[in-house]
């Protein structure tokens, strides 16, 4: 067994497999992802509130449910949204504090 393990590291064939990889990931400019994030929120608080409106007016083509489960996603993202807000006042403050 140990003379064909020796036979088959010397063989010239062995080749090393080439590795592949990925093109570099695109740079993300932080205020336009801040911004998209910002106006993805909005955007659901909009849908949210429309289909509030909708619903109260009686239009039969929105049920309660969707009105819920608007409302939900918004106040989630919203609350996602303030999370991060804090996480970078907190960050922003250690930062300030730190000594030179």
């Amino acid at each position: 067994m140990i003379s064909q393990l020796k036979a088959a590291a010397t063989r010239p064939e062995a080749k090393v497999p080439a590795i592949q990889t990925e093109a570099p990931a695109a740079k993300v400019n932080f205020a336009d992802a801040l911004k998209g994030a910002l106006d993805s929120v909005a955007g659901a608080q909009k849908t949210s509130a429309d289909l509030g409106k909708r619903f109260t007016m009686g239009d039969d083509s929105v049920s309660l449910s969707d009105v819920m489960v608007a409302s939900q996603k918004a106040g989630i993202q919203f609350q996602a949204t303030v999370q991060v807000r804090n996480k970078l006042v907190s960050s922003y403050h250690e930062i300030m504090n730190m000594q030179v």
